[in-house]
């Protein structure tokens, strides 16, 4: 990976339901697909977001096109098709392949764009994590890499002085929120991503048994792609091994999937590729996918388990504001562009197309 960049420093943008997008004078709106740029600023760095619409039936028959496809053949399409894409790696086995294919690809084809990567760096990965990381580098130079980092952190000493030691343990979907999701939306928002390749396979377990190729994250504004989601764990780890790709050394002591060390085990013969992520608890994402009613259940949860006692539901009532207040000035800050960016258009009966109502 020829550079690198940092940011421990707003949001991402919202795709718009097909029906609900604002198609520009000269757009054509029968085909289902539509590409959009905002000419206002999001906290500064959201400006001309490329904002994919699918519809329903549109996206229903890529998939299917999709999954007659080999990974390959999905990564090189999906390439071809959306624009500002971008692969999100926490350098899984599965995020390693994506690398190596993505590297194959734009090395035998010129007219391919490149495909830079997104590192959500926690400050609490394994020490072979940030080795892998390097190695990986060295090995691929042409890929760049972008690592984002919590906000106003830089290390775990700063990180801990800013909310405490072990907020992993004693609020973990507020450690989750700070540590991951807000790097992330901040990652799409500054780098302007409008669709992701990710490293998630239906072989995994838990929520993801049933996930299609393509699919969209209406939160976070973006088309997600798991070009290798019908691949099995021995299928990737074959691939690492006839083409000397770098893998975590990790993998070689029973872990299969790993994430921060603190909430990272081997796994035992027999379980879930990711029974090693978080185990003994309920839970087996990381992500807050409905941040509202996410964080919602971790408060009840905090209550129950604190009985009411005083001091715990005043901490308890700081985290519920901390992030409240997070998420307000995301969506204050979303409405505000959205507010700047309104016009008023009617579709003109004749033509098909959008045209601005005159005041």
């Amino acid at each position: 990976m020829d550079s690198t960049s940092y940011s421990s420093r707003t949001s991402s943008p919202r795709l718009q339901a097909f029906d609900k997008m604002k198609p520009s004078e000269n757009e054509e709106i029968e085909s289902g697909y539509a590409s959009a740029s905002s000419s206002s600023s999001l906290a500064g760095s959201t400006s001309n977001l490329p904002q994919i619409s699918l519809t329903k039936p549109h996206l229903r028959y890529l998939n299917q096109q999709m999954e007659k496809m080999t990974p390959i053949e999905r990564i090189r399409f999906s390439m071809h098709l959306f624009p500002n894409l971008y692969q999100t790696t926490a350098f899984g086995l599965t995020g390693l392949v994506t690398i190596d294919m993505l590297s194959k690809l734009t090395a035998s084809d010129a007219t391919l764009p490149s495909v830079e990567a997104i590192f959500l760096d926690t400050l609490y990965h394994f020490p072979e994590t940030y080795d892998l990381v390097s190695r990986v580098q060295a090995q691929y130079p042409s890929i760049k890499l972008h690592i984002f980092k919590p906000d106003g952190a830089d290390t775990v000493a700063e990180f801990e002085e800013l909310y405490g030691e072990g907020l992993y343990d004693s609020a973990a979907e507020l450690y989750d929120w700070i540590a991951k999701v807000e790097p992330q939306q901040r990652a799409y928002a500054d780098l302007k991503v409008a669709a992701v390749f990710t490293g998630r396979r239906r072989s995994q377990g838990g929520e993801r048994d049933k996930i299609p190729i393509l699919e969209i994250d209406e939160e976070r504004g973006i088309v997600k792609i798991n070009p290798l989601l019908d691949w099995s764990f021995a299928q990737v780890q074959g691939y690492i091994t006839e083409n000397n790709v770098p893998y975590n050394a990790l993998l070689d002591r029973g872990y299969k999937s790993v994430g921060d060390w603190h909430s990272t085990s081997p796994v035992a013969a027999g379980e879930d590729e990711r029974a090693g992520r978080w185990k003994g608890q309920q839970k087996t994402e990381c992500g807050i996918h409905n941040k509202k009613s996410r964080y919602a259940q971790f408060l009840l949860q905090q209550q129950l388990k604190d009985g009411g006692e005083t001091g715990a539901a005043t901490e308890a009532e700081q985290q519920q504001q901390q992030l409240t207040s997070a998420l307000e000035k995301v969506e204050r800050e979303q409405m505000e562009a959205e507010e700047r960016e309104k016009q008023e258009l009617r579709q003109d009966f004749a033509t098909g197309r959008w045209v601005t109502v005159s005041a």
